[in-house]
């Protein structure tokens, strides 16, 4: 899937206009990521690298958070793509997600110095939560609080199994700890009696 698709997903549009302008911005954060510390980085700053105006930049999100987050969220269903995995169903895509949170800790960590410090819970979580939380809902689990728990827990134990994972030296192969997480993880997300 092209990076152009990818972006539509995540924005619910297919405005030219619209996509490449948060292509430019999530293009020009990654490029100042590479120099700079995401604390450093200003709104002005990715701006001006994007060739856009401040009042561009708000018309897209809220904060550099909210882009930093939509940027991964548009690596991490990349990562997933270029896997060639597809969600047949709901046991098959959460084996999907816990693998592409694994490669996402590879890739990422083997990126430059300064994507490997940064905080990795605050623009991977919130990615997964949602993509469960979608899930739940095609499966069938009307939206409640109960429905929003269990998305909130799966996404924690998925990203806290996979940095386990990432961590231990001579680990697994990455498809064989996402089927564990799948096993461990689908009684959180579809009911004990369904695992």
């Amino acid at each position: 899937m092209e990076v152009a698709q990818l972006l539509q997903h995540e924005t619910g549009t297919t405005d030219p206009r619209i996509l490449r302008s948060r292509r430019m911005l999530m293009d020009s954060l990654e490029r100042l990521l590479k120099t700079k510390e995401f604390d450093d980085i200003s709104i002005q700053d990715i701006a001006d690298d994007a060739t856009l105006n401040r009042a561009t930049f708000y018309l897209h999100y809220p904060d550099k958070n909210a882009l930093l987050q939509a940027m991964t969220g548009v690596r991490f269903r990349h990562l997933i793509e270029r896997r060639a995995i597809t969600f047949t169903d709901c046991h098959g895509a959460l084996r999907a997600i816990a693998l592409g949170v694994c490669d996402y800790f590879v890739e990422t960590t083997s990126c430059p110095a300064q994507f490997a410090r940064m905080s990795l819970e605050g623009s991977i979580i919130p990615v997964v939560e949602d993509m469960f939380k979608e899930g739940l809902d095609l499966h069938g689990i009307a939206p409640s609080a109960d429905a929003s728990l269990r998305a909130t827990t799966g996404a924690w134990a998925v990203f806290g199994a996979a940095r386990l994972w990432f961590q231990t030296p001579n680990r697994i192969p990455a498809e064989e700890m996402a089927a564990r997480i799948e096993t461990m993880v689908s009684p959180v997300l579809f009911g004990a009696s369904e695992s």
